[in-house]
């Protein structure tokens, strides 16, 4: 190994020896140079006119390789500017002179290059003696004979370094070690300069892309106080970043309160298919989530996404055929709200300079949608009270065609009954047959209470799907089933204050009459898919038109909910055992029909009124209306024409039941006639009837049959 005892560690590390000058006399070399090479010396000055107006390292290294080889026998020149350990593509200049005179810019030969590393205040000229050693083995075995290291230097700092070689044996020795440092000289001048142009260059490219940053977020704050919905947010600030950056999709993705998160919104005008907005996937140890746990903005090659489990980047990578992804993690007030990932095909999308400007606006992004979503919260609120209200407002402002008409005994008696109990907040269980009027009660009682300004709501149970009737009856928070992607305000809550109507409770699922039971008895529930108790204070009134005694002895009814709902029974009379009434109903609805359609109808033909007496009505007040509308639209002169064939008056009314009781057994003893006394089975008394056989047990065990 070749050392220059008085380099030390300026040597490079590199073959030294006598030919290594550390801290020359720059003044004796500089007289020598003068009285010994006044030509070269000349042609450098005439060089500085063509040199002068370089302004980078792409044209300074051919002007001075044309320079140099009017007085070397330059074959390969290599011009690198600032730190030698720092060297890049960009701050080095090689070429190389080819074998037909032409100059070749050619990649930084290794051997120079290593040479450069420890290069800092020494002038090298190799020895052949250190030709067969480490760089100039490389720089040999390459064909070049000889080659010179010259720093580039100021009064202030190392600007650079000059690396020449030649194919030619002692090619520098002739040229003397005081033109090689005054070249070096005048070459740093030269390179000082493009290195303070690369840097301005660099400050005002750093201006540019700091004002274009912050363009950038001012056209997202602006979009960010135009629009409040949380897409309409979201598909404003996609849309200005991919047309900034050109990415090829960008999705939001929230965390869920038990659950998994969930892809909110996207924009992906090129997706393939395999991503779509409200899509839950799981995103454990996945990229989303070492963005969310570390609380920083990530990017994640094609081959940090084949690295991770899970079928969410093996979609990314191979069905979107992603080549990069930046996932910045959404914080507000110190909660992690999800992800805003940004997908691209390419591998160079996602520069640090890029990353931080997204890092940016993911932070004004996380503030202006966690305002959006509870702006959306409240909006979601406000029209569901808005639709509440609506609801109560056209419950109390119904028009139910009819008053409380008929001055029956029968009658009478209810209407006692409701001024006895409605002053109170007694449960009121009304029993009855279908369409004779029992919802009518409810409202008089409604009406009669001191609930009366308060909503009264209903609900029909036989009219809801079983799996529908308990988010009917006590709501349901979002995300407590499937489709539930909002909060629902249950009738309980509804007629807080107020007076729910269960109107057929006798059809109410058993397995949601507990729940009904403590609501009642300690007047707080919880929502479906709710944990927070909720109060609730209202009067209940319910209705059915079944035998709930018979029920509870079948056990298709709850005995304990039964006993809470048989506080103060009404039972509404059939139609039948009102007759006298049935005039005074026919002269209201024939009234009612003819003036809401315009008929002149003043009469109604005795024959017709005897018929409506005598009919037994089995639909009660419900189908007497029908009967009198369809009679109404039928009449074309002023006389009430009744369709005598639907009624089939020539058969003989049943006489009426004295109880209902007896009504009851009459009806039971005529289906078990009609069987032979066959009880179950398809052909039996209760399939007849139309109820379980256990059920028909129980009545008849009731009624001594």
């Amino acid at each position: 190994m070749c050392r220059n005892p008085g380099a030390g560690s300026g040597a490079l590390g590199a073959p030294g020896g006598p030919d290594i000058i550390s801290r020359m006399n720059v003044t004796a070399a500089a007289r020598s140079f003068r009285d010994m090479e006044a030509p070269r010396l000349a042609q450098l000055l005439d060089a500085a006119a063509e040199l002068g107006p370089c302004r980078d390292l792409g044209t300074l290294g051919p002007a001075l390789f044309r320079v140099l080889q009017a007085s070397l026998p330059v074959h390969r020149l290599a011009l690198w500017l600032g730190d030698p350990e720092e060297i890049r593509p960009e701050t080095v200049w090689t070429a190389e002179l080819g074998e037909d005179g032409f100059l070749v810019q050619v990649e930084p030969h290794p051997g120079l290059v290593d040479l450069t590393r420890n290069l800092q205040t020494d002038l090298w000229i190799p020895g052949e003696a250190c030709a067969g050693e480490g760089s100039g083995r490389l720089l040999r075995e390459s064909g070049y004979r000889s080659w010179v290291l010259l720093p580039l230097r100021t009064p202030e700092r190392l600007v650079g370094g000059l690396a020449l070689a030649s194919r030619e044996p002692g090619a520098f020795g002739e040229a003397g070690p005081a033109y090689l440092v005054f070249l070096a000289k005048f070459v740093a001048s030269f390179t000082l300069k493009i290195l303070r142009l690369r840097q301005l260059d660099e400050a005002n490219a750093n201006l540019t892309r700091e004002r274009d940053q912050q363009r950038v977020l001012l056209q997202i704050t602006n979009e960010l106080v135009e629009h409040r919905d949380p897409r309409d947010l979201f598909q404003a600030i996609a849309s200005s970043l991919r047309e900034r950056f050109a990415f090829d999709g960008i999705a939001l993705v929230l965390v869920q309160e038990e659950a998994d998160p969930l892809l909110r919104f996207l924009d992906y005008p090129t997706n393939r298919g395999h991503m779509q907005e409200n899509q839950a996937f799981t995103v454990k140890n996945g990229p989303s989530q070492q963005a969310m746990d570390l609380r920083r903005a990530l990017v994640f090659t094609r081959a940090d996404l084949d690295a991770f489990e899970g079928p969410i980047p093996q979609v990314l990578v191979k069905g979107e055929g992603l080549a990069a992804m930046c996932c910045v993690p959404l914080v507000s007030r110190n909660r992690v709200m999800g992800v805003l990932s940004f997908l691209s095909r390419r591998a160079d999308a996602f520069p640090a300079t890029t990353v931080d400007l997204l890092s940016r606006v993911a932070a004004q992004v996380a503030i202006a949608l966690d305002n959006a979503f509870a702006y959306e919260e409240i909006q979601t609120l406000r029209d569901q009270l808005a639709q509440e209200n609506l609801y109560l407002q056209e419950e109390m402002d119904k028009d139910f065609g009819m008053e409380i008409v008929g001055r029956s005994p029968s009658l009478q008696k209810v209407l006692r009954q409701v001024e006895t109990v409605a002053p109170s907040d007694a449960t009121v269980l009304l029993l009855g047959e279908t369409g004779t009027g029992k919802e009518l009660m409810a409202r008089a009682i409604h009406s009669l209470s001191p609930r009366a300004e308060r909503g009264f709501v209903q609900i029909n149970c036989a009219s809801i799907p079983a799996g529908l009737v308990e988010s009917e009856l006590f709501g349901h928070e979002k995300g407590a089933f499937t489709g539930a992607i909002a909060p629902k305000t249950g009738r309980l809550e509804l007629a807080h204050q107020g007076t729910l109507f269960l109107d057929e409770i006798g059809d109410l699922p058993l397995e949601l009459q507990p729940k009904l039971l403590r609501a009642l008895q300690e007047r707080q529930f919880e929502r479906v898919g709710g944990t927070r108790p909720r109060k609730v204070d209202l009067r209940l009134i319910a209705a059915t038109n079944r035998d709930l005694t018979a029920m509870v002895e079948a056990r298709e009814f709850r005995a304990d909910l039964f006993y809470r709902l048989n506080v103060f029974p009404i039972r509404v009379p059939p139609l039948r055992e009102r007759k006298e009434d049935i005039p005074t109903l026919v002269r209201y609805f024939t009234q009612k029909f003819a003036h809401r359609m315009h008929r002149p109808i003043e009469s109604i033909p005795t024959r017709a009124m005897e018929t409506l007496v005598a009919w037994d009505w089995p639909g009660n007040i419900r189908e007497l209306e029908n009967v009198i509308e369809r009679s109404v639209i039928l009449s074309r002169g002023r006389d009430l024409e009744i369709p005598f064939a639907e009624l089939q008056a020539e058969r003989p009314a049943p006489a009426p039941a004295e109880t209902l009781e007896d009504a009851d057994r009459a009806h039971i003893l005529k289906a078990l006639a009609a069987t032979h006394g066959k009880v179950g089975g398809a052909d039996g008394a209760a399939a007849r009837l139309g109820m379980k056989r256990t059920t028909l047990q129980s009545r008849m065990r009731k009624l001594g049959i």
